[in-house]
């Protein structure tokens, strides 16, 4: 594996806070299901990629390009929502329920 396919999946690996566990959870309650883009189908982006997550954190390595890709995908997306974070209490934002969509939780 190359040192940059390394770096990215350690990257990934701190972006994504949340255990397989706690992101199917959290991925089956109505706040999930209530945030994010939809891309022609009942099901949104963010909550598309939070089954993808899950998948990807199961295994152990052998990553294709595709997972490496979307590796990449999530980085991206948690370092540029986070940016962007309300002030006040954020428990209850459409901002966090998306981020934990993405499996990252900002309160953790």
């Amino acid at each position: 594996m190359s040192k940059d396919n390394k770096s990215v999946i350690e990257e990934f690996r701190q972006a994504v806070n949340m255990t397989p566990k706690e992101l199917e959870a959290w991925l089956d309650t109505d706040e999930s299901q209530s945030v994010g883009q939809k891309d022609g189908d009942d099901e949104s982006i963010g909550h598309k990629s939070g089954r993808r997550i899950i998948e990807l954190l199961e295994k152990k390595d052998d990553y294709s390009d595709d997972d490496l890709a979307h590796m990449k995908k999530v980085i991206s997306y948690v370092h540029r929502h986070s940016a962007q974070q309300p002030s006040g209490d954020l428990e209850h934002t459409r901002w966090y329920y998306s981020l934990k969509n993405w499996g990252h939780d900002p309160l953790k």
